[in-house]
């Protein structure tokens, strides 16, 4: 966890003061100023052509690529886009409102992107303006929207492209620029902007015209090269300083940001330059999770799922229905209720058919103003309880979104066919898409949240649908650099803590971090105790029973105490930077890790046998401090109280309550993948834990004892650097038997650089009939079934027998 990969909370210049209900309908400002757009067509230099250049474009004659006229009032556009950011749009009287004066608010067309410009396009829309303070900084078109993958969902991210629409009461192309011959506040104006071949170029011709008598206002034609046009094609309110789609970033020096808003309406696309993908979409159901559990009750097996949406209006359907396909045949199992701040619908379904894999299908109505309705649908499998066979676990953390869509890791983990998927916290991080933080009030932050959220969904849904997955929340989720959870406690002093790092109870309101909780482990099968924490924030620690292993499923952070507890010697209370600092002084009576509620219940799953035969523990972050480096290669740190190796003795409380259950530990967080076995009384005396890669690694860590010459014994037979039996910064127990240490990452390429810095997954095999573990640690670009050696980090794979977590070691 680290301050530095956090976003910066959005100010009242970015988006609008006043607060709105995330249920109620928004209504349109009385003043709305129009404005409008225009077209591309010829070859030319400058804004007068002749009709031998250009002919002047005409509105096309399809169908709108937007339902914004049908559409109830709400905040989510629909599934046919991406908003950037998703809280500052809104659908209102039947066309799409930007709700923020500030930079760079953009809409993405999912479905269409232009991939042969050379064979030509048309697009229009109409444009409304509907505020300006000071500059107006326009609105309009923008194409040739991508990244280096130029891959649909990562080009959303992008805020750069050849900007095509009106501005200041001129129209804009590119770098050119003209008058337009009338006023724009007294005009309903539509853009046209089309390209057409011109040898190896294109001529793009932007068009303004009245939008009820179709007279021109005024033309540019600017010629560009055919590659500039590839990419997603964006509809952008306040065209902002080039590139700068993040609060955090200043605009560049001399360049006045302009304080403007639009409003779009009548968005079509014509031509065959475009690529139409239907299948592109995403939502109003974007995607689902579910477990399976063996309950050992009268419930027998109890299959729980949830349906994501969108955030939905008053007007909306609230509810989402389930079907299953049994006997060849579609069954309706009911309709559950989506919750209206986390837009989560979830069913539970006790006395499951575990025996055979189902198909399911879940159905959303889409209601529109008109009074028709549009069913949505997602599909998937309920996969039967995998018995007399391993199980197969993926195991990932940690995704900054510098390598999002994480393709890689997403198609790799599909390929290896998972009997189960978990993810083990930090889906998402502050900076996630840009545009900042929201921290208060509720309401709005939880729609800033969400907007990130879905990021982690649309990368992972595929696998997702198919198989069971768990998925737990941990402090960037929740919009803080480190979280030391206090049993919900709220943070008393949040303004001395700006990123929220290193202060203990949670900074965001409570009605905040139950919406993230929903999301994540609404699904979950039933906690131990559901009875909520301080500010009735709610619990999720339990058992899932699957496959012939238990999984304790726990929250390492929730209970933890802060380090406002103790006194390090570090300008930072969560750090301890020097060598000599005796760490045993922070090891203070009554801190806690897991808290007694969590220790009871674990001191019970491990004496709980009944179907399984094999135990897991589930949590966020390794029981270990191991990593010597952090933030830079040479950034030297003792300890991190923010690891599981801070507070010692309840540390060491929670392994000895562990070891009658013979578990494997598999956790995340830590950027860096370690394979170690905890010692408490003696080295190798307890469990192992599998700390997996991070999905894309953010702030770096390294676990360098070697360099720095701390002592060691009992390197492993395969006398790798780094591993053997040492004491960590705090003075704990651990042998380290392999580490994946990254290099400093520098590509270019997103993808290269989260193989650079260490990313991947893991992948666990476990086998209840031999009583074994077998690990794999996964880099980030490679071919998860080639069966190259080079695939893993060094170290793995390695096979971990049961006895081996109670101290019964083979592995030397």
């Amino acid at each position: 966890m680290n301050p530095l990969e956090l976003g910066t909370a959005k100010t009242t210049e970015d988006t609008l003061s006043k607060p709105y209900p995330m249920h109620e309908p928004i209504s349109r400002r009385a003043a709305i100023k129009l404005i409008a757009t225009a077209t591309v067509v010829g070859a030319a230099t400058g804004i007068k052509t002749s009709a031998a250049e250009a002919a002047p474009p005409r509105t096309p004659e399809a169908k709108p690529i937007d339902a914004w006229s049908r559409t109830h009032d709400r905040v989510w556009l629909g599934g046919e886009f991406w908003a950037n950011p998703m809280e500052d749009w809104q659908v209102a009287d039947g066309g799409a409102e930007c709700r923020s004066l500030g930079g760079n608010r953009s809409i993405h067309s999912l479905t269409h992107q232009i991939t042969n410009p050379e064979k030509g396009f048309t697009l229009s829309v109409q444009v409304s303006q509907l505020e300006v303070r000071g500059k107006d900084n326009g609105a309009g078109f923008r194409v040739g929207v991508r990244s280096e993958l130029n891959e649909y969902r990562s080009n959303c991210f992008v805020a750069r492209g050849i900007n095509a629409g009106v501005a200041d009461g001129q129209l804009l192309l590119g770098p050119k620029t003209g008058p337009l011959s009338a006023p724009v506040e007294s005009k309903n104006i539509r853009l046209l902007l089309s390209g057409v071949a011109s040898g190896t170029s294109i001529t793009l011709t932007l068009v303004a015209r009245t939008a009820d008598t179709e007279t021109d206002l005024g033309k540019l034609i600017h010629t560009v090269p055919t590659e500039s046009l590839l990419g997603n094609v964006a509809l952008v309110s306040n065209y902002g300083p080039e590139g700068v789609q993040n609060a955090a970033k200043a605009a560049p020096k001399g360049v006045s940001p302009g304080r403007s808003r639009y409003r779009f309406t009548d968005w079509k696309m014509t031509g065959e330059a475009f690529t139409i993908s239907p299948a592109q979409r995403f939502g109003p159901l974007l995607w689902s999770m579910y477990s399976l559990s063996d309950s050992r009750t009268p419930d027998g097996f109890v299959m729980k799922i949830s349906a994501l949406t969108g955030p939905m209006g008053r007007d909306d359907s609230q509810v989402v229905e389930l079907h299953v396909q049994r006997s060849g045949a579609w069954q309706s199992l009911g309709e559950a209720k989506l919750d209206p701040d986390a837009w989560v619908a979830t069913f539970r379904i006790p006395q499951w058919d575990e025996k055979q894999a189902t198909p399911y299908k879940l159905v959303y109505r889409q209601k529109h103003r008109d009074g028709t309705v549009t069913p949505d649908e997602w599909t998937g499998t309920i996969l039967a309880n995998p018995v007399d066979r391993p199980l197969r676990m993926a195991a990932m953390t940690c995704q900054n979104d510098y390598g999002f869509p994480y393709e890689p890791v997403a198609r790799n983990v599909a390929k290896l066919k998972p009997d189960l998927v978990y993810f083990s916290g930090d889906q998402i991080y502050e900076s996630h898409g840009g545009f900042g933080i929201i921290r208060e009030p509720a309401g709005p932050a939880i729609l800033n949240y969400l907007r990130k959220f879905y990021q982690f969904g649309w990368a992972f849904r595929e696998v997702m649908r198919h198989s069971p997955t768990l998925c737990l929340p941990d402090d960037h989720d929740v919009f803080q650099g480190n979280i030391w959870g206090e049993g919900g406690a709220k943070m008393t002093n949040p303004a001395a803590d700006p990123t929220a790092a290193s202060s203990g109870g949670y900074v965001e309101p409570a009605r905040m971090v139950n919406a993230v909780h929903r999301t994540h482990v609404s699904h979950h099968p039933d906690p131990h105790d559901p009875t909520p924490g301080q500010q009735d924030i709610s619990v999720y620690f339990g058992d899932m029973v699957y496959g012939g292993v238990s999984f304790a499923i726990i929250a390492d952070r929730q209970w933890k105490s802060g380090p406002g507890h103790v006194k390090t010697d570090g300008p930072r209370a969560d750090h301890v930077i020097n060598p000599k600092f005796d760490c045993s002084a922070l090891d203070q009576p009554g801190l806690v890790l897991l808290g007694e509620r969590q220790e009871e219940f674990l001191k019970k799953w491990a004496q709980d046998w009944r179907g399984h035969s094999l135990k897991a523990v589930l949590s966020q972050t390794v029981f270990a401090a191991v990593a010597t480096h952090h933030g830079s290669y040479d950034g030297y740190l003792k300890g991190d109280l923010d690891s599981g190796a801070w507070p010692q003795t309840p540390r060491n409380r929670a392994i000895d309550i562990l070891r009658p259950a013979m578990a494997l530990h598999i956790n995340g967080d830590q950027h860096i993948t370690t394979l170690v076995q905890y010692g408490v009384r003696k080295q190798r005396d307890s469990m192992w834990s599998f700390c997996t890669p991070a999905i894309a690694a953010g702030y770096p860590r390294w676990w360098r004892p070697d360099d720095l010459g701390l002592p060691h014994t009992n390197r492993p037979k395969h006398s790798l650097a780094d591993t053997g039996e040492f004491l960590d910064g705090f003075g704990n127990k651990v042998y380290v038997y392999a580490v994946g240490n990254p290099a400093v990452g520098k590509a270019p390429n997103r993808y290269d650089k989260a193989h650079e810095k260490g990313s991947g997954f893991g992948f666990i095999t476990f086998d209840p009939a031999k009583k074994t573990y077998a690990i794999d640690s996964f880099r980030f670009l490679i071919d998860s079934t080639d069966g190259k050696t080079t695939n893993q980090f060094p170290g793995w794979p390695v096979t971990i027998q049961q006895a081996e977590n109670r101290g019964e070691n083979r592995i030397d």
